[in-house]
């Protein structure tokens, strides 16, 4: 190898390196390839291309210039973590978990490296072990945010509340909206006569779910409280208890309004809601009544008094991380419901999912109202004229607990969500109406639909 390769493939580098940090990813591409052309054993450039291209999800390819690094220089413990990232996220979880203790070993200090691990085990359902990588990247670095974060997710899973809300705090996501208030944040204070702006924070289910802590701020004392929300909840929100006023994030918003704001993932900390306190009165939302009599003249018209009405959704929003596995791959896995006497089912999918509802598979006599739904407040209008909603875990479950109608709600068996706890086939967040069945393992959607069946069978409206 000349010195004047070596040299151009290290200035190279550096260019690409450059132009990875400014988000120029063909340049550096460009770079890190012309690099490794000059010096094809150049373990960094591999590392950083492989980085590079795992991003771009170009994960095979990835996986290649991973292992040229290592096979170049097997000591460089934050190409181990990379490259066991891409496993975990691949499942390939033997490989994975190799990977990250290979990194522990080089990197015993890396809270990153503990932290990830922790995000593994809690996967595979190896709780004590994710706990103690939590608590030992925690204690390496208790600055490192994303471990308590991450953390928080196995504490409120397993309904250990108090810890659980507390390490919750760690998430940043609402910076963003917190930047455009010039009102200090809530943190537990009086809220005797103040006003409240309650913030937007994650998807349409999650908002759903802790709108209920608008009441119970209100019998805290608190004067004025506004609601920022998703627009097509607005409406929807306007019959949630304790709220003023509702604001639709796309809409102008006051910087200087309220007394106090709060994310709405915040409220349960400073309330100290334990698993035994949460305030689950139902239903806290409703259906305004002139759409729930439109709606009740438009299922009448598809279907008999006699007949059972079952809503379905089968499919949430594919952005989600772990959409793979809570949604179905298709709606023809809902076929084996056909074979339930006396009952209509209604397709309440929107988004993904919703042109499979035009043509359902044989045997599923099914209404798509898809189409002809506008918002969450037409959603809940059908729902309150429906007996039974089937779904995936998605905004619409959350919903159908929130007007207290019965849900069964199918759960992956892969990074359940923390709001279902472990094992239990009922939700204290939605009691008596939320009948939750979770796959046995994972994928396997089967079992799940074997039972749902049978229960149909025997299912009697309330």
């Amino acid at each position: 190898m000349h010195d004047e390769n070596i040299s151009s493939a290290e200035f190279l580098f550096f260019e690409g390196n450059r132009h990875m940090a400014d988000g120029r990813m063909l340049l550096a591409e460009q770079c890190f390839r012309a690099a490794i052309g000059l010096w094809p054993d150049f373990a960094e450039a591999h590392a950083n291309l492989g980085l590079l291209l795992d991003q771009c999800g170009l994960k095979v390819e990835a996986e290649t210039h991973y292992l040229h690094s290592l096979a170049c220089n097997p000591d460089e413990g934050q190409v181990h973590l990379n490259f066991a990232v891409l496993l975990a996220q691949q499942k390939r979880f033997d490989e994975a978990d190799a990977a990250y203790r290979e990194t522990i070993r080089l990197l015993p200090a890396s809270a990153v490296a503990w932290s990830n691990l922790g995000v593994l085990q809690a996967c595979r359902k190896q709780e004590v072990e994710a706990e103690c990588s939590y608590r030992t990247a925690i204690a390496l670095d208790a600055n490192y945010k994303l471990a308590q974060f991450n953390f928080s997710y196995l504490l409120l899973r397993q309904g250990r509340f108090e810890e659980g809300w507390r390490c919750l705090e760690a998430r940043n996501w609402y910076a963003p909206l917190e930047k455009r208030l010039a009102c200090p944040r809530w943190r537990g204070e009086s809220l005797q006569g103040k006003s409240l702006l309650i913030g937007f924070e994650a998807g349409h289910g999650d908002m759903i779910q802790f709108c209920r802590y608008a009441a119970v701020l209100k019998a805290q004392g608190a004067g004025e409280i506004s609601l920022l929300c998703h627009p097509a909840l607005k409406t929807l929100f306007a019959t949630v208890a304790g709220v003023d006023t509702v604001i639709a994030f796309d809409e102008a918003l006051p910087t200087s309004s309220w007394d106090f704001w709060t994310p709405p993932f915040s409220i349960p900390f400073y309330c100290q809601t334990r698993l035994d306190t949460i305030p689950a009165s139902l239903p806290y939302l409703r259906a305004d009544s002139s759409r729930r009599e439109y709606w009740s003249a438009l299922l009448l018209r598809d279907s008999s008094p006699a007949e059972v009405r079952v809503g379905l959704v089968w499919k949430g929003n594919p952005v989600f991380e772990n959409d793979d596995q809570r949604s179905l791959p298709a709606l023809d896995r809902l076929a084996p419901l056909g074979a339930s006497t006396g009952v209509r089912f209604f397709s309440l999918q929107k988004g993904a999912g919703e042109e499979e509802a035009a043509q359902p598979p044989a045997g599923l006599q099914l209404v798509n109202l898809g189409p002809q739904l506008a918002d969450f407040a037409d959603t809940a209008a059908v729902i309150e004229n429906l007996d039974l909603v089937i779904s995936v875990d998605t905004a619409v479950a959350h919903l159908t607990g929130a007007l207290g109608k019965p849900c069964w709600l199918l759960l992956p068996d892969y990074k359940t969500d923390w709001r279902w706890l472990a094992e239990r086939t009922d939700s204290p967040w939605y009691p008596g109406v939320m009948r939750l069945f979770r796959q046995p393992c994972m994928g396997d959607w089967t079992s799940v639909l074997d039972e749902v069946s049978c229960a149909l069978r025997g299912f009697k409206r309330a």
